[in-house]
């Protein structure tokens, strides 16, 4: 026999499922809403403090997303992660390391100039206290538009006034040159006048570091390649604390880590990122290195596990 109280907590459990399958359909919120979490999160490494920065999602289509795998499959596998199988949300989060050697911005986001859904990094930067002026480098994993846009306003002004950029040097010696951009794949062919025109405000300001050098000391750069030509993945470490900024050596872990032999239609060199992301995947989860990632779900700070054919990632606890 259901008792009022049962049939009370049944009619309040349908009510609530309503009004969640409601705000599944719901459109985002209108731009100046506001957020209902941080879009910031702190982190200690070793005597470094580091900050991830939301900077929004995209949408695109699953269709297409994956080259070598059917649709039906990619799908099955977003669904497994509660994830929706007709499109793919692409968040965007930027990562801030302080040390006492200068505060270093890894990433630039995509400054409002891209997808609609994004372009919150500089509210959610302000709001954890950090000054665009006070950004001493901002240094680069690759060059792609979602990575770099962010350099300038739309009028071409510089964002970070004093900081210097610092660019992997075999990510320059490809987007740099001009003479590369006739036998890029097509959709790549926008990063060469892209990158020209985001670094034209920083002149005099632009360092090249090549792999296993040092940004700034304890931050050191790891050859990452596939994603980009001359993808660029930073080792953060003080004293025991280590970190790796990841980049795009992994689009969202919940499709490409767990399933690392999907190629995705964002990479330049689709085989040469699957090893990439094998390998530094496996490195990682070996040495338990905590790991950001430009498209993880934010606060994209955790750990990767191995898992059956692939890889996990493991949210770190926010209170530790």
């Amino acid at each position: 026999m259901i008792t009022r109280r049962q049939a009370g907590l049944a009619l309040g459990a349908a009510a609530l499922l309503s009004a969640e399958a409601r705000a599944q359909g719901a459109a985002p919120p209108a731009a100046g809403a506001a957020p209902s979490n941080p879009g910031y999160h702190r982190f200690r490494v070793g005597g470094f403090t580091a900050t991830t920065l939301f900077d929004g999602t995209a949408r695109i289509p699953v269709e297409g997303l994956v080259l070598n795998a059917p649709l039906e499959a990619v799908q099955s596998v977003l669904a497994e992660s509660f994830l929706p199988r007709d499109h793919y949300v692409t968040p965007y989060t930027m990562t801030v390391v302080s040390t006492p050697r200068g505060t270093v911005l890894f990433d630039a986001g995509t400054g409002g100039q891209l997808s609609p859904m994004a372009g919150v990094a500089a509210a959610n930067m302000r709001a954890a206290g950090i000054d665009p002026a006070a950004i001493d480098l901002v240094v680069l994993t690759h060059c792609h538009g979602d990575h770099i846009t962010g350099l300038t306003t739309a009028d071409g002004r510089a964002v970070f006034e004093r900081a210097e950029v610092v660019i992997p040097e075999a990510e320059w010696r490809y987007w740099g040159d001009a003479s590369n951009e006739s036998a890029a794949p097509a959709r790549q062919k926008p990063n060469f006048a892209n990158l020209a025109k985001r670094l034209a405000p920083y002149q005099g300001r632009v360092r090249r570091v090549s792999e296993g050098q040092e940004a700034l000391p304890g931050i050191r750069a790891v050859a990452t390649p596939g994603h980009s030509p001359g993808h660029t993945s930073w080792h953060v470490a003080d004293g025991d604390g280590q970190l790796l900024v990841l980049g795009d050596v992994t689009h969202r872990p919940e499709l490409f880590a767990r399933r690392p032999a999907f190629h995705a239609m964002y990479d330049f060199d689709p085989v040469a990122a699957e090893a990439t992301r094998r390998a530094v995947l496996d490195r990682c989860a070996a040495d338990r290195v905590r790991v950001t990632g430009y498209h993880f779900p934010f606060p994209a700070n955790g750990f990767i596990a191995r898992e059956a054919e692939g890889f996990r990632f493991m949210a770190a606890d926010w209170t530790a």
